[in-house]
């Protein structure tokens, strides 16, 4: 079984789907850090009710970007982890990620790429009215949302969607389809 991190920023609907489905047996990892930006957020408390390690830390307190990658890249390298699961995890990686894990991390996207990068990508739909969206799970590159595009899962918008309803329907997509691909990816490498 490949060791995994998972790395979020909010209230960690994904990384606990991932736990779930680990602990039922069909997804086979050992998730072995939770990263975290935003110290408080609920994400670290799932963690810690499930007992997985975590390493919380907010940009602010290092120089730069860098400096705080180079300090999660020893916290990874501490737990021989092998693939970075990017769920919800509201910043950029850079290259001092990327030069260690080319082609081992892993994102999951509110949209159906290269429809609505970056930020709000469920507002980005409603605004522009959008008659479907989805997830998108792809490997993660230097850009935003650019990287090469492992698996898809369409819905359909429907005319009088609300925000919530359609973060609802995206979410429930999400938590079943990661860990699905996650299984395919980690046995297939």
């Amino acid at each position: 079984m490949k060791n995994i991190a998972v790395f979020a920023s909010g209230s960690g609907s994904n990384f606990q789907a991932i736990l779930d489905a680990v602990n039922e047996g069909s997804l086979q990892a050992n998730v072995k850090l939770l990263v975290c930006d935003r110290p408080g957020a609920y994400v670290i408390e799932r963690a810690e009710q499930n007992s997985i390690p975590y390493f919380v830390f907010s940009a602010k307190d290092f120089p730069n970007k860098e400096a705080f990658e180079l300090r999660i890249l020893q916290e990874l390298k501490n737990e021989d982890i092998e693939y970075l699961v990017l769920a919800g995890y509201m910043r950029l990686v850079s290259l001092t990620l990327l030069a260690e894990y080319t082609g081992h991390i892993v994102n999951i996207h509110p949209s159906l790429l290269p429809s609505f990068p970056g930020k709000d990508a469920i507002g980005q739909a409603l605004e522009a009215q959008a008659n479907k969206s989805g997830v998108t799970i792809h490997f993660v590159d230097e850009g935003m949302d650019t990287g090469p595009i492992i698996a898809q899962q369409t819905i359909e918008i429907d005319y009088n969607e609300t925000r919530k309803s359609l973060q609802d329907k995206i979410q429930n997509i999400e938590h079943q389809l990661y860990p699905v691909i996650l299984q395919k990816l980690l046995t297939c490498q």
